[in-house]
């Protein structure tokens, strides 16, 4: 995973806060861009096997066309309420799908490690629920970038 942050140093999350902030997020923000170049940003669940992050995705959603006809994605991933809470992270990169779409439960070597994931981090189960519906993409980011505000000195007023 490469990170190409300058700016904003001594807020960046290290390899090990950015592990543990995104193992427990739940909730991601995708950015795809439509046919007509216009960009498409939707909510999802998401899991991290600590080095790609793997979306759970309605293979007949628009993020799943935008995606299956240009896999550039830019996701963010953020947390806090007042300012000087706020953290995230933004990963991009290609997605690419891996397994049947959509999803009915075939044996996938690749998946075993997102399903075992996924299902324990929603849905309390040891194995993934196959609904036939949905598919998974994974992003191996090409860029990372993070910030924690909570790193910042304290401003005086």
């Amino acid at each position: 995973m490469a990170v190409s942050q300058r700016r904003g140093r001594r807020i960046m999350m290290t390899p090990a806060e950015l592990d543990a902030f995104l193992t427990a997020q739940r909730t991601c923000r995708v950015a795809t861009a439509g046919p007509d170049g216009r960009p498409h940003v939707s909510a999802l669940w998401f899991v991290w096997d600590g080095q790609a992050l793997w979306l759970y995705s309605l293979t007949r959603s628009r993020r799943w066309a935008d995606l299956r006809r240009d896999p550039r994605v830019a996701v963010v991933v953020d947390d806090g309420r007042e300012y000087g809470e706020l953290r995230g992270a933004e990963l991009s990169g290609t997605a690419a799908v891996v397994g049947e779409a959509p999803r009915r439960g075939e044996a996938c070597p690749g998946l075993e490690t997102p399903e075992r994931l996924f299902a324990a981090k929603y849905f309390g189960l040891d194995a993934m629920p196959h609904d036939g519906r949905h598919g998974w993409l994974r992003l191996t980011p090409q860029s990372v970038l993070s910030w924690d505000f909570r790193k910042l000195p304290e401003q005086v007023t």
